[in-house]
């Protein structure tokens, strides 16, 4: 095995350090990736990986080795480190012993395959790592062709975005774009646009989901903007019974992709 790294001085834990921060991140190009089913899940769909630091007193059971195995096998370095560097590294709480920096893929509407009666998600300025990380894990989840972060407001390669997704966010059909271009797109392809809006009398399980079709779902705090708004060629409401006048981001995503799934059969 490797020389125990133990020195907060040492080159690569102080860039895993720097990539914590997002002007880093995008600088550098690389990202953090932690924990046992996110670094599996990343190296399964093809994420290249430059580095990996493990730390076997965290590890939560006995898979990690034969992970640790298969990417140094793969030409991936993998350095054993103090459970103080770890934890200094760490996002999380508990570390599980694992992390990796790996290089950002970037994502066009290119990336997103067109099929017959597909099913998309939009999430239009959606701000909280953790809300972006669970609508992509609910996407994988119910199926979507394809989901498309719209005039992101979070970098979707944040490790929150990462944890939150359970590693979804690398099997999951990907772009990036803005609205301008993301409304092209689905015109030139013939894909109706789908917004939850409460001024209107459509429920979402009366608007056939079958059809070729692009859910979107906007910011926690304002909804989807005028511009969006405008575009949907359909508009349907979740009904809310209590007094909360509306639903988390991630939650509304959902119940309107399950329903989608529904409808398809759950095929």
């Amino acid at each position: 095995m490797n020389t125990i790294l133990t020195s907060t001085k040492n080159p690569l834990i102080k860039l895993a350090c720097r990539l914590r921060n997002r002007r880093e991140r995008e600088k550098e190009q690389l990202t953090l990736l932690e924990g046992y089913r996110e670094l599996t899940r990343a190296f399964d769909f093809g994420m290249s990986m430059k580095e990996c630091f493990y730390c076997p007193e965290m590890f939560l059971g006995k898979n990690e080795l034969p992970l640790i195995a298969k990417l140094s096998a793969a030409g991936v370095r993998c350095s054993e480190v103090a459970p103080h560097l770890l934890e200094k590294m760490s996002y999380r709480d508990r570390p599980e012993g694992l992390m990796a920096i790996a290089k950002i893929i970037r994502h066009s509407l290119d990336d997103i395959p067109l099929k017959k009666n597909g099913l998309y998600l939009i999430a239009e300025a959606v701000e909280k790592p953790g809300n972006l990380g669970a609508i992509l894990r609910s996407a994988d989840a119910a199926g979507v062709d394809g989901v498309i972060v719209c005039d992101k407001r979070t970098d979707i390669y944040n490790p929150n975005v990462i944890r939150a997704s359970t590693g979804a966010l690398f099997s999951v059909p990907l772009a990036e774009a803005d609205t301008t271009e993301t409304i092209a797109w689905l015109k030139a392809n013939k894909i109706k646009a789908l917004a939850a809006t409460p001024h209107t009398d459509s429920l979402y399980s009366d608007i056939d989901l079958t059809q070729p079709i692009a859910i979107i779902v906007g910011a926690e705090q304002y909804g989807l903007s005028e511009k969006w708004l405008a575009q949907a060629e359909l508009k349907i409401k979740i009904p809310m019974l209590g007094k909360i006048d509306s639903l988390n981001v991630a939650t509304a995503a959902t119940i309107l992709l399950y329903e989608a799934a529904r409808q398809r059969g759950w095929e």
